[in-house]
């Protein structure tokens, strides 16, 4: 049933789609040249219905190449947005290059620009409204996806609780197949040993099965595929090595063999770190002519706050482990104790205008030195001092993953609120889907979050 369910989702969303799109350009149609000054129609009425038509079929088409058709119970609505955003810029670059070649047909470029934002909002507004009204209806237990588990160790266990634990998803467990029972699992069934798959196989007629089969179960990997292959159930499988594979793995092939990539990082490409480069170079100058008025500002009131240096310098490790002198506006008398500890809010040797700076972030504004010497980036995960580096790589698993990067300003972690004295283990998280997503529409992402939803910066309050 739930096939059925995902193709008429699949089939009305490509309609919507359609009708998001096409009205959009008559729109901006009679917005320019009806409701906006100045416009002369060079290009008839009809031509721009035949190019909205043309277009409209040309976008289904890529946005079902950016699988933004497929199910998205485990897809995000970022990814979905950023996905969308990415095929509709494509879409609109195909498009002026075609009218571009033609010099004989004069479209408003206005128009078209209208139109972009026109359908690229409807477009966002009715993907938002969808994965709300599908939420809904599956937290209250209808468009149900029904999951078969094979394995009773710690992934098929982990893997239980998170659908349980996100009803929003739609996944419902019918029970589980193992050699032995679930330690601490009451309300699963357990249907039967690995020699009662088939059957269990056609009695429950799962929609997926996920194989989460621990080390000493992995001989029967081949009959679990071929049990699901003669059922035609889609079967995804959970690797013993779960919990060290990247979100969006990379494979290499030697001679047909296949090679995974444990850690593939977009920003290990020479074009993607020139842009990245480049962004930061260009970003960070025009913040530091825009800011400097602020930052002499800043300056003096630091002077007369209290005796001692203008700027606060201190050790962090940035990209490949290397230290550098990170730049801060001094907020605090001047101590010795300032390399291993967290400050609070309330800390006594905050000066008042000190305070003032951390409450608008204002003294973390020296760091577009940082970035534009290439000790940072504006976006990126913030960099520890050694003393908690030392201590985090011993203790968090995965830490030293953030230093193959550039260190940021502001990042994926501090945008969801990790900044400060939070859980270094969810930062960390949040650094890695940053690294090994990263793109220059993320980095935009973060940026306009920052400065829109008054996340600026990570006001760790370091001493």
């Amino acid at each position: 049933m739930i096939k059925e369910n995902q193709r008429l989702l699949n089939i009305l969303n490509v309609i919507s789609d359609g009708l998001c799109i096409f009205p959009m350009l008559p729109l901006a149609f009679f917005i320019r040249f009806h409701l906006m000054q100045g416009g002369i129609v060079t290009v008839p009425f009809s031509e721009y219905l035949w190019l909205g038509a043309a277009y409209t079929l040309l976008s289904l088409f890529t946005y079902a190449a950016f699988r933004l058709y497929d199910s998205f119970r485990n897809t995000s609505l970022q990814e979905e947005l950023v996905r969308l955003v990415e095929a509709s810029l494509i879409d609109f670059a195909i498009l002026l290059t075609v009218l571009f070649i033609d010099h004989g047909v004069h479209f408003s470029r206005i128009a078209f620009g209208i139109f972009l934002a026109l359908s690229l909002t409807a477009l966002g507004v009715k993907r938002i409204i969808l994965r709300t009204v599908l939420r809904h209806f599956r937290e209250k237990g209808y468009n149900q996806k029904h999951i078969l588990i094979i394995g009773s160790g710690q992934q098929a266990r982990r893997y239980l609780e998170e659908i349980r634990r996100d009803r929003q998803l739609g996944y419902r467990a019918v029970g589980y197949i193992s050699g032995r029972s679930m330690e601490g699992e009451e309300e699963l069934a357990r249907l039967g040993g690995f020699d009662a798959l088939e059957a269990v196989l056609e009695s429950e007629k799962p929609d997926e099965v996920i194989s989460a089969v621990d080390a000493d179960e992995l001989d029967h990997t081949r009959d679990i595929i071929e049990a699901c292959e003669k059922s035609g159930v889609k079967l995804s499988i959970i690797p013993i090595y779960a919990e060290f594979m990247p979100s969006n793995p990379r494979f290499d092939f030697l001679n047909g063999i296949p090679l995974m990539n444990i850690r593939y990082i977009p920003l290990d490409n020479w074009a993607n770190a020139f842009v990245k480069r480049a962004g930061d170079i260009i970003g960070s100058l025009l913040l530091i002519i825009l800011t400097s008025p602020i930052m002499l500002i800043c300056a003096v009131g630091v002077r007369l706050s209290s005796p001692g240096p203008v700027i606060f310098r201190q050790e962090r490790i940035g990209l490949g482990k290397k230290p550098f002198m990170m730049y801060k506006f001094r907020s605090m008398c001047v101590n010795q104790n300032q390399e291993n500890g967290w400050t609070t809010d309330s800390d006594s040797r905050k000066t008042p205008f000190g305070a003032f700076m951390r409450k608008l972030s204002l003294d973390e504004l020296p760091q577009f030195f940082n970035v534009l010497r290439g000790d940072m980036s504006l976006v990126g995960p913030r960099p520890e001092v050694p003393f908690f580096v030392e201590q985090f790589k011993q203790e968090v698993p995965l830490y030293m993953v953030k230093h193959q990067v550039r260190p940021g300003i502001t990042g994926w972690a501090q945008v969801h609120g990790l900044r400060g004295d939070t859980s270094i283990r969810e930062r960390v998280e949040y650094d890695i889907y940053y690294i090994e997503h990263w793109s220059p529409l993320l980095d935009l992402h973060i940026l306009l979050e920052t400065v829109f939803c008054g996340k600026f910066l990570n006001s760790e309050k370091l001493k």
